[in-house]
């Protein structure tokens, strides 16, 4: 493990100049504080935990100091958002610090959101505020637990900094890690402008560092697209088999990783409902719950649009054909796992799209009822309204599983206790804005380890309250 001061910079994103950020110095927060921390994302950069003891630690993610060998960015790219293109957008309040390089030989970008004005912050004022910093760093670090592929959250920071929203707020900074911020969206930035020189360029530096391997094959912009879509459907499958809504899957939300990215007015399931919304900025429902692989493919069109410079149309469609049977195929295979189905029988969807449909006429809690019929207790039939029918569905169900019991075992390490609720977060919110960060904190642990049940921590299991449910959250942060 190292300490703050040995952490090793290669900056590979910001040697490709001007063209594809600005340098920006973050604005610091005025007597800042740390929120919280996560070890498992330090471990990512080799970084010491108790470093973040240190008053270094706050200062340098509070924006009030900087390693001397970061090379603060603002990146430029553009978008679909709610499906209508904005020619440019960028980061108008995070910057990329740089890029640091594990003992493994991996890069890890530090992105500070919240770090204050950009040329790319059109009209705002670049800050983030602490409810949406404390819900992006929950996000971030509970999903990896879940298998959900994700960007990491290192630290929130806060001070005494007035932000205005819908409210008065006070402003907060998130340290955000991943491989690369590269996004769909600064591929068709560089299309649309027809800047095709940069955009080979942001292709090549793409391959070299996000998908090596790709150099080698036959086409390897065509390959490249076609990872990047295998890794967003695999992604994309796996929101739908946890109950996982984003919100807001505009195209400068995507990532060229396939990791969920940019956490906005997200939620996860409470009771069933295939059609929910949680952003509620979203009149039309673009991004419900249950639109979300077709959005998928949709951005990935887009993607595709901006590279056909450099790949043929025909094989972008061939490989856009097979993005759904993708997802399809992953999904099943998750939910036969949640549902101790070993192998592949012609009637699963079937039976499962059955399960989904009682859960949704009895507004059944999504992961209560998914833990308890792994855990075979019969206390899951109160989940129902109709028990004759769901009991009918249980027959047919355990039929399924007497068939084959090899994937039984398996089943409580792939349904989670705990899940991270809006209304635990909003708990830990509350709290934290009267500067009592240890909720955000206690919440963080018990989200580490979400497929066993820890002792004291029965609180965490229980479905929202009357106040709790559907609660509005807007992309305003």
């Amino acid at each position: 493990m190292t300490t703050l001061a040995d952490l090793q910079f290669d900056n590979r994103f910001a040697d490709l100049g001007d063209t594809f950020s600005s340098k920006v110095v973050p604005d610091p927060l005025s007597n800042p504080r740390l929120v919280v921390s996560s070890a498992d994302a330090m471990a990512l950069i080799d970084l010491d935990t108790s470093e973040a003891d240190s008053e270094l630690f706050t200062e340098l993610f509070s924006g009030a100091k900087l390693w001397s060998a970061s090379e603060p960015r603002a990146m430029v790219y553009s978008g679909h958002q709610f499906g209508v293109y904005n020619p440019q957008l960028g980061d108008g309040r995070g910057l990329l610090l740089g890029e640091v390089v594990n003992g493994r030989g991996e890069h890890w970008d530090l992105h500070l959101k919240g770090a204050g004005s950009t040329p790319y912050s059109r009209m705002g004022d670049g800050r983030a505020v602490l409810r949406s910093s404390i819900r992006e760093f929950l996000a971030s670090e509970a999903l990896p637990a879940l298998g959900i592929p994700s960007s990491r959250a290192l630290c929130v920071t806060v001070g005494d900094d007035p932000v205005y929203r819908e409210r008065q707020e006070r402003g907060a900074m998130l340290l955000r890690l991943a491989p690369s911020h590269i996004r769909f969206g600064h591929f068709e930035f560089f299309y649309y402008t027809r800047q095709h020189d940069a955009l080979r360029q942001l292709i090549d530096f793409t391959l070299q560092t996000c998908y090596p391997a790709s150099q080698q094959a036959t086409d390897p912009v065509l390959d490249m697209f076609n990872q990047v879509l295998q890794r967003t459907m695999d992604m994309v499958a796996r929101w739908q088999a946890y109950g996982f809504c984003h919100g807001v899957m505009n195209t400068d939300n995507m990532s060229i990783l396939g990791i969920t990215f940019d956490f906005g007015p997200y939620a996860f399931l409470d009771e069933y409902d295939a059609g929910h919304i949680c952003n509620h900025s979203d009149h039309e429902g673009r991004y419900a719950f249950n639109r979300q692989p077709a959005i998928a493919h949709w951005n990935l069109a887009c993607l595709a649009q901006a590279l056909t410079p450099y790949v043929e149309v025909e094989a972008l469609k061939s490989a856009l054909a097979t993005a759904m049977p993708r997802y399809q195929a992953e999904y099943l295979r998750l939910m036969r796992a949640r549902l101790g189905w070993a192998g592949e029988q012609p009637e699963d969807e079937e039976l499962l799209q059955q399960l989904l449909q009682q859960m949704q006429t009895s507004a059944s809690d999504y992961h209560i009822t998914l833990r308890l019929l792994a855990e075979d207790d019969i206390s899951v039939r109160d989940q129902f309204i109709d028990r004759d029918a769901f009991d009918r569905w249980l027959t047919q169900h355990q039929a399924r599983q007497a068939a084959d019991s090899s994937a039984l075992a398996g089943r409580l390490d792939c349904n989670p206790v705990y899940v991270l609720r809006n209304y635990l977060a909003q708990q830990a919110i509350t709290a934290a804005e009267q500067d009592d960060f240890s909720e955000v904190r206690r919440l963080h642990q018990v989200l580490r380890q979400p497929f066993t049940r820890q002792p004291g921590q029965e609180a965490y299991t229980a479905p929202p309250p009357d106040w709790g449910r559907r609660l509005e959250i807007s992309c305003s942060s």
